[in-house]
């Protein structure tokens, strides 16, 4: 355990000293700030409200999990296991006393932490702007409905981040497994758009899990559907991820 914890903290300060980590808040911020002047000009343009001061964290966060993470989060891991060995510095990382399903473990880690810190960031920054640029009243219960909704929202996207990690190590070339990665996102999203009725065959769909729960109605049953889904899907990606990044030769 302690060496999955050191390895783990290691990764994550390799991760955060990258541009990559930077270029991400930056653009979490400025989608914020695009957003806000959207729903204000909106606002005055029309003369109805847009969203409120509980709506809007909602309605970037949408947005957020949907174009702007999964994105970030591709060239990440990509950058992680791709591009390591691309550019041999994993030799480094398996020199050091450690096997290769913790080291895998210590990335998977370091990439969910980079997920939780940028939608958190995001959650704080947007529902700052809410309360001080929306009309409207921000309760406890909005407070803790907003926290609920980028709460479970990690999990769907740490299913995804489990598939771009799978792509990355079945591919050599970092640039195709990104390619690819995008490929099949918007693809996923497109088909859903397409064919609602089967929606729910696409794992992007569960990336609106989290209206399940602020809703006015909360069916456990789908909850447990999408949950259920997402568990299969990232236990599938985990494994076929492993057995790719285990039988690679440096």
């Amino acid at each position: 355990m302690e060496e999955l914890r050191g390895a783990s903290f290691n990764e994550i300060e390799r991760l955060f000293k990258k541009k990559k980590a930077f270029i991400t808040a930056i653009v979490s911020i400025m989608s914020i700030i695009l957003g806000q002047l959207v729903v204000i000009g909106f606002r005055f343009g029309t003369g109805s409200r847009a969203a409120d001061r509980a709506e809007f964290p909602l309605l970037v966060l949408s947005i957020y999990i949907n174009a702007i993470l999964p994105f970030f989060t591709a060239l990440v891991a990509i950058d992680m296991f791709t591009g390591e060995f691309s550019q041999n510095t994993m030799k480094i990382a398996l020199l050091r006393p450690i096997s290769r399903l913790k080291l895998f473990l210590s990335k998977f880690s370091a990439i969910s932490f980079f997920v939780f810190i940028n939608l958190f960031l995001v959650m704080a920054l947007s529902t700052l702007a809410g309360m001080f640029f929306n009309p409207g009243t921000m309760t406890i219960g909005e407070l803790l409905r907003i926290l609920l909704a980028y709460t479970v929202s990690i999990f769907p996207v740490l299913t995804v981040v489990l598939i771009i990690i799978f792509l990355a190590n079945l591919f050599k070339n970092g640039a195709m497994a990104f390619l690819v990665s995008i490929i099949l996102f918007v693809a996923m999203k497109a088909l859903e758009i397409y064919n609602n009725s089967y929606k729910i065959v696409f794992i992007t769909s569960t990336l609106g899990w989290y209206s399940h729960w602020t809703g006015s109605e909360i069916r456990v049953d789908v909850l447990l559907r999408e949950f259920l889904i997402m568990l299969a899907c990232s236990l599938m990606a985990f494994s076929a991820g492993f057995y790719l990044f285990d039988k690679k030769e440096l």
